[in-house]
């Protein structure tokens, strides 16, 4: 028998002098490239929210750390649907922390509902975040509080 070939998957390139440069592997944005570093308290059988304002298409690395088990939905709202519909992407019963990317299917705000299952004793959580979001919310007890990362770098200028 004669050994299969792979067969050979053409991709796109574009030259820079005499390099041939592929598209395939880097995604440069527009947006401005923010940090958020945030730490905060559960009350005991309190929940709340913490979401990043994210265009389709933009992304996010995450990874929070709680001092004890908590239950974690990662969802997002698109902008064009009712205040209240969410789209879920993860349900962790109980965990203490998580690690990820995220990118947005669409313009929205994305992020985590926690709650502390603890009836008794708070829990700490932090969350470190980086990416291409605008802003954050935290919708807490009724109340809306919105949150401005740090701008790490808003030049996306290429020499291409």
């Amino acid at each position: 028998t004669t050994p299969e070939i792979p067969e050979t998957v053409a991709v796109e390139t574009y030259m820079v002098g005499d390099i041939e440069v592929r598209i395939d592997g880097l995604s440069a944005h527009d947006n401005a490239y923010r940090t958020d570093e945030i730490t905060f308290e559960i009350e005991p059988g309190e929940g709340f929210e913490y979401k990043y304002r994210l265009e389709e298409g933009e992304t996010i690395v995450y990874s929070w750390v709680s001092a004890g088990p908590i239950r974690s939905e990662m969802h997002s709202e698109a902008d064009d649907q009712a205040e209240g519909t969410a789209e879920f992407f993860e349900v962790i019963e109980s965990a203490d922390s998580a690690n990820g990317m995220f990118r947005a299917p669409f313009p929205g705000i994305h992020g985590w509902y926690w709650l502390n299952p603890d009836e008794e004793k708070p829990v700490t959580l932090t969350l470190r975040s980086s990416g291409f979001y605008s802003y954050a919310m935290e919708f807490r007890g009724g109340e809306k509080r919105r949150y401005d990362p740090a701008t790490v770098s808003t030049s996306t200028e290429s020499s291409r």
